[in-house]
């Protein structure tokens, strides 16, 4: 750790910035950390310290910042890197995230959630950059399964292979059947904590983008779902229509097959955040996240109502327990307990 606050204070000099005030600021659940520097004259940057020993790459982030940033979207711009140390000097977007500011003016649900609408609705209209990871059915497949790896599991307290096996059976042609078309820039963590609200700038760039080195080729309808089934916070259920909808009309897609592959994509994104956040809490040891479970749980199962998606519900049916408050307590009581498998 002293090398790695050398390296860091090194940094910040070189980039112009000694002297500044540091403040640390909430970070997510990966092992990056976020510092904001504030000179005495009131400039402010954030800087990304993302450790390449603990498995971090910045090179992700920033080449999927550029290609957004040159499309006139507004990720954070970037004021200095050192890449091969995992430390960026960014832009300080400011703390509007769409979270925090429906917290206080929840009438602004529509508002915001329209710009950020828009935002994928333009975003789609370009292809991908080339040098994308697919985000395709065998791999949406294979991440759907963690529910079972880590959510069924950590309740069982045993396997369940056979039951993974018939999801895998179903749900990875249903995918392609649905979803394995047009291939956009799927951000994969497009939602209201990671959103700011810019309202100083203009159509798309009023919305600040983060988080995003993740970014894979996939299907246009993932950072709806990613938007508007939201593990964290409620997002109203006329916002989420009223959306679709718009995005439906402004790119001009098939309403039924979008609606179909919308509600395919929610329930496989939600199968895979059910198995992260037990796996957040059963092997790194971050209990809170157990209680967004029910959460997921109650959108997944909105998911499966939609009828393109009957095959999937007895399979799901026989293998996953329910969030009862007996079973996600038996995740907590196991927390941090259970290696990386």
């Amino acid at each position: 750790m002293p090398d790695r606050t050398a390296r860091i204070d090194r940094f910040i000099r070189v980039a112009g910035w000694a002297g500044s005030a540091v403040t640390p600021l909430a970070g997510d659940a990966s092992n990056r950390r976020y510092l904001r520097l504030r000179k005495p004259g009131g400039d402010r940057a954030v800087l990304m310290d993302a450790p390449p020993g603990t498995g971090e790459d910045v090179r992700p982030f920033l080449r999927v910042a550029r290609h957004l940033a040159a499309l006139g979207f507004s990720p954070p711009r970037i004021l200095a890197e050192e890449a091969d140390a995992g430390l960026l000097l960014l832009e300080d977007l400011g703390d509007a995230l769409f979270a925090r500011v429906l917290e206080e003016h929840p009438a602004q649900e529509p508002a915001l959630y329209a710009a950020a609408t828009d935002l994928l609705a333009s975003l789609h209209a370009h292809p991908p950059p080339r040098d994308l990871p697919a985000y395709d059915p065998s791999l949406m497949t294979r991440l759907a399964g963690l529910a079972f790896d880590w959510y069924a599991a950590g309740i069982a307290g045993s396997g369940t292979d056979e039951e993974k096996q018939a999801l895998t059976g179903v749900l990875e042609p249903l995918l392609a059947q649905h979803t394995n078309h047009a291939q956009v820039l799927v951000q994969r963590d497009y939602h209201a904590e990671n959103l700011i609200w810019l309202p100083d700038r203009a159509g798309a760039a009023r919305v600040g983008l983060l988080d995003f080195q993740d970014a894979m080729a996939g299907p246009p309808g993932y950072d709806l779902v990613s938007l508007l089934q939201d593990a964290r916070r409620d997002v109203s259920p006329a916002t989420e229509q009223a959306m679709l909808a718009r995005y439906i009309a402004v790119t001009g897609r098939d309403d039924a097959a979008f609606r179909a592959a919308y509600h395919l994509l929610g329930a496989q994104r939600n199968l895979r955040i059910l198995g992260v956040f037990a796996r957040l809490c059963l092997r790194d040891g971050k209990p809170h996240y157990i209680d967004l479970i029910p959460r997921v749980w109650a959108l997944l199962q909105r998911d499966l109502d939609h009828p393109r998606l009957a095959p999937l519900r007895a399979p799901l049916a026989r293998a996953l327990p329910q969030p009862t408050s007996e079973n996600l307590t038996r995740l907590k009581e196991k927390c941090a307990s259970l290696p990386a498998l």
